[in-house]
């Protein structure tokens, strides 16, 4: 019975610690950003948000050590899942401004009270046999549940209905423990202080990393668009949690503290070129689960923390300062930079590893000593050797116009702007004979059954490739492509969208005539709002009704999302009507907003004032403000 008793006490404590990181990378992270988008809540007001946010959990990662001492740990327990559940559920309602700082406080709060709480109780929780091992599946658990591709592409209200749902399933496990005497904590395997720095500079990696990935279309591409690529994350993050934890296990927390900086810093790097990301993934999530297993396990076993109080009290700090406070730092990072710099992921790397190397240094002097002569030694020879050719994989452009290639796309699709025709404007810039030989082989095409593909690039997401080509039709309500969703099973369909994405000049001459292009005056007109109703209800409500198929299949992946009609309108209300135009015909650039060329001059003055009119008050129809 004992031993029975012991197993269950195992997986609560791993199943705690598997709630608490899905709540916060699936919700807090993840759903509750989008959800604000879809309430109108961005730019200024998200950042305050975001704040209100970080400021509870500061805040109850800082009160919560003194708590754990005064009250039952089941009713702290059951306080932090419940205040987690419901901000979750309120989120699922209509939020403003006021409304929405209330729900991410008691996010915040709730996070803070709860992990503090399953830290500092979780040497009883996670068993006595290998709790250390408990906490890394948990960690992994909740890793792999987010990145499953029916949950990470799910729509932000379902996520968050996932997460209050956890939290709910949580206050139904048994919390009461029986007391038991205070188990002393072998000698710290790290120093708190150097802990603490080490956790400040992974978090900060991590979350710039994150940010940067999530709002860089080409990065986003490469690492988390497609099943395939979702499920090797997942599996790489159980995986990397389990070796993390039997690491920890030992005792051997500078070992996983030094794997989970090389990593992270490693794919930093590699995300300064987006045809790179795919490698990145794959050092990305090692290096989180690394120390995320650690950032659970140092507190509540390998501290040298004697006493629950001293458990609190460490976690505490932390929480607020490496999980919140650095968080918010790499999240300013990522929005401010666009990339981590390398001087960064140095200095990162030196917090991180010259305390250990400075403790191998002097306990392992002779190794040490050998593996720096064989170091020289192999910069030798290496110097000495000749150079020779190393193949590399083709890039995933270079796959995708093969793909382009034996799925016939040319067949319909030209890759040639005309030069003299109405091509330039609507396509792109022409490209010379001399760009056009030199493409092997030559995809200039015969046939425009649809659109030229020359500048695609320039004119789509891939977001928007990536669903047009899995569903043409909604997309473009009258397109006869048919569906290639079948080659997004093996990787085909993803390695064609970078192709495609990659069919881009970026020509400023362009960007100017489009800027100085207008509908005439007859196109004004002849237009009328009712003509622009009917037009946005076939080609616009798909990504910018809240019931749209587009908008709800890929709510989670927009880089801005979709505005909503009476956001548009108030959108309208700031623009003139030509400005307007350009943004029917041309798109907005850097957002998943696509241009609609082929519609006519006058079918986007009517959609323009229909953009410009309130749908409380509709304006009369004149010319005099375009």
């Amino acid at each position: 019975m004992r031993r029975a008793s012991e197993r269950l006490d195992g997986w609560r404590g791993a199943a705690l610690v598997a709630i608490t990181y899905v709540y916060f990378l699936i919700f807090a992270q993840f759903a509750f950003l989008a959800r604000l988008g879809e309430c109108g809540v961005a730019e200024t007001a998200l950042k305050t948000v975001m704040a209100a946010m970080a400021a509870g959990g500061v805040l109850f990662s800082l009160l919560t050590p003194a708590l754990v001492i005064r009250f039952a740990a089941a009713r702290l327990l059951r306080f932090g899942l419940a205040a987690c559940a419901l901000a979750a559920l309120l989120s699922l309602a209509p939020l403003n401004y006021p409304a929405a700082i209330a729900v991410a406080f008691l996010a915040g709060s709730g996070l803070g009270l709860l992990t503090i709480t399953v830290v500092s109780h979780l040497p009883r929780w996670a068993g006595r046999r290998n709790p250390v091992l408990m906490a890394g599946v948990g960690a992994g658990i909740a890793y792999f549940i987010c990145n499953v591709p029916a949950v990470f592409t799910a729509s932000p209200s379902s996520q968050a209905l996932l997460a209050a749902l956890l939290c709910a399933a949580g206050l139904l496990l048994p919390a009461e423990v029986a007391e038991t005497e205070e188990v002393p904590a072998p000698a710290a395997a790290l120093s708190f202080r150097l802990a603490l720095l080490s956790f400040a500079a992974l978090v900060w990696l991590d979350s710039a990393a994150f940010y940067i990935i999530q709002h860089t279309a080409a990065l986003k591409a490469g690492t988390w668009m497609g099943d395939l690529h979702l499920w090797a994350n997942a599996c790489i993050h159980l995986a990397a949690a389990i070796l993390a934890a039997l690491l920890l296990g030992s005792r051997r927390v500078s070992l996983v503290l030094a794997a989970a900086v090389l990593a992270l810093g490693f794919a930093c790097i590699l995300l300064h070129r987006p045809d790179l990301s795919l490698s990145a993934s794959l050092f990305y999530p090692a290096g989180v689960s690394f120390y995320s297993v650690a950032l659970v396990a140092y507190p509540a076993f390998l501290s040298g923390s004697v006493s629950l109080r001293d458990r609190a009290r460490r976690a505490g700090w932390i929480y607020a300062l490496a999980g919140w406070v650095a968080s918010a730092l790499g999240i300013g990072m990522g929005q401010h930079l666009g990339e981590v710099p390398v001087l960064f992921v140095a200095i990162a790397g030196a917090v991180v590893l010259v305390p250990a190397l400075l403790i191998l240094l002097h306990t392992r002097t002779r190794e040490a000593a050998v593996a720096a002569l064989a170091a020289v030694l192999a910069f030798i020879v290496w110097r000495m050797l000749p150079a020779t050719p190393i193949a590399v994989p083709a890039a995933a452009a270079e796959r995708g116009r093969q793909v382009y290639i034996s799925e016939g796309c040319i067949s319909c699709h030209s890759q040639y702007v005309r030069p003299g025709t109405a091509d330039q404007l609507m396509w792109g810039p022409v490209q010379s004979l001399e760009q056009v030989h030199q493409q092997s082989p030559p995809l200039i095409g015969n046939r425009r059954q649809g659109p030229d593909l020359a500048e695609i690039g320039s004119r789509r997401s891939p977001l928007w490739l990536k669903a047009h080509l899995i569903a043409p039709a909604s997309l473009s309500s009258d397109s006869p492509m048919p569906s290639y969703a079948v080659l997004f099973r093996d990787g085909r369909g993803d390695d064609l969208v970078a192709y495609m994405a990659s069919l881009a000049s970026r020509d400023s001459a362009q960007a100017q005539m489009q800027a100085a292009w207008q509908p005439p005056e007859i196109a004004w007109q002849s237009a009328s709002a009712d003509d622009g109703a009917t037009l946005y209800k076939r080609h616009c409500s798909t990504c910018h009704d809240s019931g749209g198929e587009v908008r709800q299949q890929w709510a989670a992946q927009f880089n801005h999302f979709p505005k909503d009609p009476p956001a548009m309108h108030a959108y309208a209300g700031k623009h003139s009507r030509a400005q307007l135009a350009q943004v029917v015909r041309f798109g907005i650039a850097g957002t998943d907003m696509p241009g609609h060329e082929f519609l006519s001059e006058g079918e986007i003055a009517s959609l323009a004032i229909w953009l410009s009119q309130s749908p409380a008050q509709p304006l009369p129809l004149t010319t005099e403000t375009h």
